[in-house]
C-alpha cells in the first residue's frame, strides 16, 4: 500500500489534520509538535486524539510523522539553545505516547563553527538525554542539503550520530529526496546505487520516513529549495521510482512542496496514479 500525505498547515487538533488529509487524498501526513519557529505546546485535547484514531482506522492510516519546531539546534554552541533543545524534545516524546507508535522528526541541527564532530557529539549527547526505554516512538534524524554549518548531509555523519546513542533502536532516519538531492546524491540517474550506499553505512532497515521533495537546484548545490513534484531538477519520473522502490514498501511518504491544500491534493492524486500505472 502507499501511505502518502503531506506536512499538514493546520494546528487545530490530530482529527481535523486527519480529516483534512483525507479530503486531500492522503493516508498519512506530517505535522509541527508547536509553533516551528519554537513556544509553548497546546495542551493535547483527549477526545479530539480519540476521534483521531478512529478516523485513521477506518481509512488505513499509516504511521504520522511529528516534526520539531526548526529552531531546536540540538549542536548549538549556545547552553541556552541547547537546553531548549533538551527540553522540547523531551516534552515532545512525552505528548507523542498519546498517539503512541509513531515519529517524531528533527534536522540534526548546525554546528555554528564547532565543527561537525564537535556537532555529532552534542546532538548523540541531548539524544541520550531524552530516550527512554519505555518511549513507543521512533525519532528520526533527517539528511539535510548540508548549507551552512548543517549536520547531517551526509550518511556517514547520521551514522556518526547514532553510533553514539545508547537506545539505537529508538532512532532511524527520514530521507528528504530534496535534501539528498542537493546534499550530492544522485537519485535521479542512479536511485538504486544511492539506496545501496544508505545500505552499506545506515542500513535501509532504519529509513523510516521519505520527505517527498522536488529541488528547485542541481546535484550537489546544498541549497534546500523545495519545489512542487515534477517542477524542479529531481522530476516527476525519479519521484515515482522513488515512491515505487521496494526497499520503500510502506513508509510514509510526506510532501513539503510550496503548496496549499488543492495543490497537495492534485499531487497526491498524480502520484497515486503513476504508482499505480508502473505496478507489474
Amino acid at each position: 500500500m502507499l501511505y502518502i500525505g503531506n506536512h499538514t498547515t493546520s494546528s487545530k487538533g490530530y482529527a481535523q489534520m486527519a480529516r483534512q488529509m483525507i479530503a486531500n487524498g492522503g493516508n498519512t501526513f506530517a505535522f509541527f509538535t508547536r509553533n516551528p519557529r519554537g513556544g509553548k505546546a497546546k495542551a493535547i485535547d483527549r477526545k479530539d486524539v480519540e476521534n483521531y484514531r478512529a478516523l485513521a482506522e477506518e481509512h488505513h492510516f499509516g504511521k504520522i510523522v511529528a516534526h520539531a519546531p526548526y529552531t531546536m539546534n540540538a549542536c548549538a554552541a549556545k547552553e541556552d539553545l541547547r537546553v531548549f533543545a533538551r527540553e522540547t524534545m523531551a516534552d515532545d516524546l512525552m505528548r507523542m505516547e498519546m498517539i503512541p507508535g509513531n515519529y517524531y522528526n528533527f534536522h540534526p541541527g548546525s554546528h555554528v563553527g564547532q565543527g561537525t564532530s564537535e556537532g555529532i557529539l552534542k546532538i548523540a549527547e541531548i539524544l541520550n538525554a531524552v530516550l527512554t526505554e519505555e518511549q513507543t516512538t521512533t525519532v528520526l534524524l533527517e539528511t539535510m542539503a548540508g548549507k551552512g554549518s548543517e549536520v547531517g548531509k551526509t550518511f556517514e555523519e547520521l551514522r556518526d550520530i547514532m553510533n553514539l546513542v545508547e537506545k539505537k533502536h529508538k532512532l532511524g532516519v527520514c530521507f528528504d529526496t530534496c535534501h539528498v538531492w542537493d546534499g550530492g546524491y544522485d537519485i535521479v540517474n542512479d536511485l538504486d546505487g544511492v539506496l545501496g550506499t544508505f545500505d552499506s553505512i545506515i542500513g535501509l532497515s532504519n529509513l523510516k520516513a521519505v520527505h517527498l521533495n522536488d529541488s528547485l537546484n542541481g546535484l550537489g548545490s546544498h541549497k534546500d529549495r523545495h519545489a512542487k513534484i515534477g517542477e524542479g531538477m529531481i522530476g516527476m519520473e525519479a519521484l515515482v521510482n522513488v515512491i515505487r522502490h521496494p526497499a520503500l514498501e510502506g513508509i510514509p511518504f510526506i510532501l513539503e512542496t510550496p503548496n496549499d491544500d488543492e495543490g497537495w491534493t492534485k499531487e497526491i492524486a498524480a502520484l497515486r496514479k503513476a504508482y499505480e500505472e508502473m505496478k507489474p
